[in-house]
């Protein structure tokens, strides 16, 4: 069993050793990397680390990301790769990591900047990673925001100025079940029970923002659903992976708003055995959710906030109340310190600031709880929380602009017991 030295306050942690093995494809994604010893115990009982970070490494252009990975010395690479390092997770799910078809992004973040020590901390590396496309950038076809014309980001199937923009990547030191992954990416909006589908105040009709034409095209996610399952030891845990749309940037149709409550109720029902997720169909016409008793966690930027902000009504309360889900709260004092400095919308928010994970705009929205780890309760929690160190601590250049330019999103980790 490892002994972490990673607390919420100050994010330390330490990384054994590792050995260098060769890359591996796969026909489902991509699977492979260098390695990465885990150091989770040899016993039947293993402390595994599961983090979500989105990293905000998504460019305005095609191919720039890969341009920037591929030299070693790009600030912002290299600012969120410590943040990684100091946080040592066994498996991490980046959010707004630009994809592209080649895989080469992902490689070149792990050989150029994990597999780096980056300002004093010690390398990580990862011997497997899923990435897939994601819905973001690729044209519709169809005016998904009725502006009369066709074409741009607000008319892709996911908002994106090229496909895989904002895309998302798994990295595990665990090997991942590649065979069995399953990808929700043309999963149709309209097709799930009871959907929010937007309407069109100046109609009398309901849920009519979309033509039948158009909700024939309308997929749910703006990015993708995963379910990654990866091996810990005899152990499968189901890694969900998600980024829903921000709950904002629409009319008062509010399309974004009910897309986000959407895709945050696909996990719930797809954790939910029985009826509530027999309509789920993946990529590949496989039905229905997970089985009674299959562990998972559900990870991403989840773009909602249980009490404040611009989300559905109890959007994310589908998942932190749902009977088969754990919330551990993780929490951070750096959080705490930046809602008092930096008041403006903070001030008024009815949430608990210790909770935020995400530096927003002072005016609106305020600092929000907008990421989460959530494991099924299968999996006891053993500590939690958020890499948000305060001014006082000289790993806070991490999570600044100026002169580290970082993201505006925090790394959450969980600390499960498997076995």
């Amino acid at each position: 069993m490892r002994r972490r030295t990673l607390t919420a306050a100050t994010a330390l942690a330490v990384a054994l050793p590792t050995a260098l093995l060769p890359l591996a494809a796969s026909a489902h994604g991509h699977h492979g990397g260098h390695d990465g010893g885990h150091h989770g115990g040899h016993g039947p009982d293993r402390s595994l680390r599961v983090a979500t970070y989105n990293l905000s490494l998504n460019r305005a252009a095609e191919g720039e990301l890969q341009a920037d990975l591929s030299t070693g010395d790009d600030p912002q690479a290299r600012t969120v790769a410590e943040v990684i390092q100091r946080a040592d997770p066994d498996v991490v799910l980046l959010n707004e990591f630009d994809h592209d078809a080649a895989h080469a992004s992902v490689d070149l973040f792990r050989e150029n900047y994990l597999e780096v020590p980056q300002g004093g901390a010690d390398p990580v590396r990862y011997r497997y990673a899923y990435t897939a496309p994601s819905n973001t950038g690729i044209p519709s076809g169809v005016d998904l925001d009725n502006s009369g014309t066709v074409g741009g980001g607000n008319d892709a199937f996911g908002f994106g100025e090229f496909p895989g923009q904002y895309g998302m990547v798994v990295l595990s030191k665990y090997p991942i079940d590649t065979r069995n992954v399953r990808t929700f990416q043309h999963f149709l909006w309209k097709d799930m029970p009871g959907a929010l589908l937007p309407d069109d105040p100046a109609t009398p009709e309901p849920a009519d923002w979309y033509s039948p034409a158009e909700l024939d095209v309308v997929r749910l996610s703006s990015k993708s659903h995963w379910d990654v399952p990866v091996r810990v030891g005899r152990e499968t845990v189901h890694v969900l992976a998600a980024h829903p749309t921000p709950p904002t940037f629409d009319g008062p149709e509010d399309r974004n708003g009910r897309r986000n409550h959407d895709e945050i109720r696909f996990w719930a029902d797809y954790v939910t055995p029985g009826k509530a997720s027999r309509y789920v169909y993946d990529d590949e016409g496989g039905r229905g959710g997970l089985k009674p008793g299959e562990r998972f966690v559900i990870l991403g930027d989840q773009n909602a906030d249980p009490l404040d902000g611009d989300s559905v009504d109890a959007a994310i309360d589908q998942l932190l109340d749902h009977p088969r889900v754990t919330d551990p709260r993780p929490t951070s004092e750096g959080a705490v310190e930046a809602s008092a400095l930096q008041g403006g919308a903070n001030a008024t928010h009815r949430g608990d600031p210790a909770l935020d994970t995400a530096d927003f705009a002072d005016t609106a929205p305020g600092n929000l709880r907008a990421d989460y780890v959530l494991p099924s309760r299968g999996l006891p929690v053993r500590d939690a929380g958020v890499f948000w160190p305060t001014q006082a601590d000289p790993l806070s250049r991490l999570t600044g602009t100026y002169p580290f330019p970082s993201s505006d999103h925090r790394l959450v980790w969980v600390d499960l017991r498997v076995g």
